[in-house]
């Protein structure tokens, strides 16, 4: 795999060489749209609101609406003169514990890999990062744009994630909270043994994108047929209006008990996919 990023990591008169390696990937299955008709793909044109005419790229500008309807047009010299430089280190600022900062905050992971020469003080970093139990918060410069991130041991090695800068998150208090302040101690017992019951070993094999493999599997299937390929969709639960949250509650540990929500039973998932469903029709 191609490395994204070639840098070091700096603190103190500390300099660790490092490559960035994407830590995620996601791959979404890609449509077109088409006219019904012939199938034949539809186009976008950058048409002007005030005449409806087309526009060449040579003839658009950015700019920013400051009030509605009037804008102030920014040129790309304008973007140069705020533009961060491309420093190729990862600065750390500070060292913070990890349980001080809110999971909110981060959001994509990369892996760092040692370079040459800088092993010996990827580990010593690592090793302290994890005898402390902090994490590194730095700034980093990535494809033109400054990004707030944090240096995390992640096994045997390195993360940096990304994260947004505090103002980006909305807060929570704009948000209704729960009017109930406690609830009943039959209720927090019965609770408690419902996830007791469903409690189970951390297995991340078994956790799959059930929608896209059932569109994928709905693809495949019309490719190869075309539109006589159709299934029924899966029933939705009807949503039940709570009354009686002991009986509720005692419902659901009954269920568990026989195993029809774990993943072990497999008995039965949320989601049916669309194979599957095909499956017990051939059955």
């Amino acid at each position: 795999m191609r490395s994204l990023w070639r840098g070091a990591i700096s603190f103190g008169l500390v300099t660790i060489p490092v490559s960035l390696y994407p830590a995620t990937v996601r791959e979404e299955l890609k449509f077109r749209m088409l006219r019904k008709s012939d199938h034949s793909p539809i186009n976008y044109k950058r048409v002007a609101e005030a005449d409806g005419k087309e526009v060449p790229w040579d003839q658009i500008v950015k700019g920013y609406e400051y009030e509605k309807g009037k804008y102030i047009v920014l040129k790309e010299e304008d973007f140069a003169r705020v533009d961060v430089e491309a420093t190729q280190t990862v600065d750390i600022i500070n060292f913070v514990a990890m349980k001080d900062v809110d999971p909110l905050l981060f959001y994509k992971p990369y892996y760092l890999e040692a370079g040459k020469g800088g092993q010996k003080a990827y580990v010593l970093l690592r090793d302290a990062l994890v005898e402390s139990g902090r994490i590194a918060i730095a700034k980093v410069v990535i494809r033109t744009r400054e990004h707030l991130a944090a240096v995390k041991p992640q096994k045997s090695g390195l993360i940096l994630e990304l994260m947004h800068f505090p103002g980006e998150l909305i807060d929570a208090s704009e948000f209704k909270a729960p009017t109930v302040k406690s609830v009943g101690k039959s209720e927090m017992r019965m609770a408690l043994q419902l996830v007791e019951s469903m409690t189970t070993r951390w297995e991340p094999e078994k956790y799959t994108d059930e929608y896209r493999e059932a569109l994928k599997g709905m693809i495949e299937e019309k490719i190869e047929h075309g539109d006589k390929a159709t299934s029924e969709p899966p029933r939705k639960k009807k949503p039940s209006n709570v009354v009686d949250l002991v009986s509720i509650l005692q419902k659901s540990i009954e269920e568990t008990g026989r195993g029809t929500r774990t993943f072990k039973g497999k008995t039965k998932t949320r989601a049916r996919s669309y194979t599957s469903s095909k499956r017990k029709k051939a059955a």
